[in-house]
């Protein structure tokens, strides 16, 4: 009101203003400045999850920010996508968003080429409804993107943890001369933040993921609008773009990439259709999991993880819906447990541990056990060619690799039952490593992932504990056929693989090149 009455007597001066601020406020007037000033953007990715490449400069005349997607083939809670658009915006530059599709990715084939080539299909139509283009050149992944970066003012790109890819990265950001910055979008607590080693099992890393998560697990805010459009594809005469229009099963015929394993029909890659699966499991079978999960019969199961190796859904999306989904919170804290504990357990093994794909990466107490069993009697032993055609004694065992190799999947309690049996019929441990790697890479459409290389070293007491020691198997956990057949309908499990008039030795073979036999080429991570 004192102001107020100054201004109306125009008796308001700067003195009698600062007077009363001084009186009332004590802080001094300070003069306000109505020049224009650009707007200061706020960054939507949190800083935990960016990691800068290199020292390079940005290179804030060139023509477009570079968006190298691969491990994060989505729309939806993709932060590098996210950053990127953050990156474009701020600097007033395009976005160019690219994906390199090699022929030569280790031990992918047909079946997996298929389901990325789907996935791309969807994140393209996806990106093109928002004025987007996502281009996919049919060239190695390092090779376009030194290329593309001539022009960039600066690279983004998501994380992954396996050891090529992550030397893809290093390489790049040698090579190229602007700055290049890696964005987590793999795990719901970035791995470094959850903690700075290896961590020895569930028990351990649990707790330390938990006190992270309220501050990762929070609804996605959509900010996929770029103000600039690319005007103009840059030309370049060294590399080839892959024309995305047709049937992605049909696609594959035009890539160098060995077809022996075919594509499967019963599963469809893409992030449409892994959030169409995970409703259907949210709404139909989510309330019964913690009761039916482990029944092989009954098939209580999400199928998301061919779609978490594909990068088609984020285990964030995915928590956040079983969270809000109508369920006890029994069947929900089971869930959990797995898509979020578990799976970011191998993450952190794949990570600390550059051994992950090796008999080396054992704890000693497994190496030492399995080493002095190795020699003891066997009732059973069978060749890498049998195993592969499901030609064993054992139906229920035959029933989960014919599962494996005619859809992509096996049941996660099959599997493990599955890797255990390997252990007992082939007496070189290093050699049973090797064959079960080779099956689940080759057949399996969440193969080489760190999942599937965790799953394969728990089966060899990776992040477990010494058991009651026993002949052939020594102090690892035992899994047998009596169990199966005490707690589950196991024949009924078998009889939806198993053709009851086909014979054991007459089981069909789809490949008999077994490169694995071949020591893994392994080098610095």
């Amino acid at each position: 009101m004192y102001l107020w009455w100054l201004w109306c007597s125009r008796k308001i001066t700067r003195s009698s203003i600062q007077s009363f601020q001084t009186l009332f406020f004590s802080f001094p007037l300070k003069r306000v400045s109505y020049s224009c000033k650009p707007i200061v953007m706020s960054c939507p990715v949190p800083n935990t999850r960016i990691r800068v490449l290199n020292s390079k400069p940005v290179q804030e005349d060139r023509d477009y920010v570079l968006y190298w997607m691969q491990a994060a083939v989505r729309l939806a809670y993709n932060y590098a996508l996210q950053y990127a658009v953050f990156r474009a915006n701020q600097l007033g530059k395009p976005l160019l968003i690219c994906f390199g599709l090699t022929d030569s990715f280790p031990e992918a084939n047909a079946r997996h080429y298929a389901f990325l080539l789907e996935g791309l299909q969807d994140i393209q139509r996806q990106l093109a409804q928002r004025k987007l283009q996502l281009l996919v050149f049919h060239s190695s992944p390092e090779r376009m993107v030194e290329k593309l970066s001539d022009k960039a003012v600066q690279v983004v790109v998501d994380k992954n943890y396996l050891r090529v890819t992550h030397q893809w990265r290093q390489r790049v950001a040698t090579n190229i001369d602007c700055s290049f910055i890696q964005v987590e979008t793999e795990c719901i607590v970035p791995v470094e933040l959850a903690t700075e080693k290896e961590e020895y099992a569930a028990r351990t890393i649990r707790p330390k993921l938990w006190k992270h998560a309220n501050k990762f697990l929070i609804p996605w805010l959509d900010t996929i609008h770029v103000d600039n459009k690319i005007v103009s594809i840059p030309q370049m005469d060294e590399l080839t773009v892959f024309d995305l229009q047709g049937d992605a099963k049909k696609l594959v015929e035009r890539l160098n990439v060995d077809k022996s394993v075919p594509p499967v029909s019963q599963l469809i890659g893409g992030e449409t259709e892994a959030r169409r699966r995970l409703e259907e499991f949210c709404q139909s079978k989510l309330r019964d999991y913690e009761r039916l999960r482990n029944d092989p019969s009954l098939n209580c199961v999400s199928h998301m993880s061919p779609y978490l190796h594909f990068g088609h859904i984020s285990p964030i999306e995915i928590v956040n819906q079983v969270q809000q989904a109508n369920a006890s919170k029994t069947c929900k804290d089971a869930f959990i447990e797995e898509v979020f504990i578990r799976r970011e357990l191998s993450f952190n093994f794949c990570h600390f541990c550059d051994k992950y794909d090796t008999f080396e990466c054992l704890p000693a107490w497994a190496k030492q056990t399995l080493l002095e069993h190795s020699k003891d009697p066997r009732k059973y032993c069978y060749t890498l060619e049998q195993l592969e055609r499901a030609a064993t004694h054992d139906p229920y065992w035959n029933a989960a690799q014919l599962e494996m190799v005619q859809t992509g999947k096996m049941h996660n309690y099959m599997r493990m039952y599955w890797g255990k049996k390997v252990i007992e019929w082939v007496a070189d441990p290093e050699e049973a490593f090797r064959i079960l790697l080779y099956l689940n890479n080759k057949y399996e459409l969440d193969g080489r992932d760190p999942n599937s290389f965790t799953g394969v070293a728990w089966c060899f007491g990776k992040h477990d504990r010494a058991h009651m020691e026993r002949p052939v198997t020594g102090k690892l956990r035992y899994m047998s056929a009596e169990g199966l057949r005490r707690k589950f309908n196991i024949e009924a499990y078998v009889r939806q693989y198993l053709p009851s008039d086909q014979p054991n030795n007459a089981l069909p073979v789809i490949s008999s090149h077994h490169p694995y036999s071949h020591k893994r080429k392994r080098t610095t991570k």
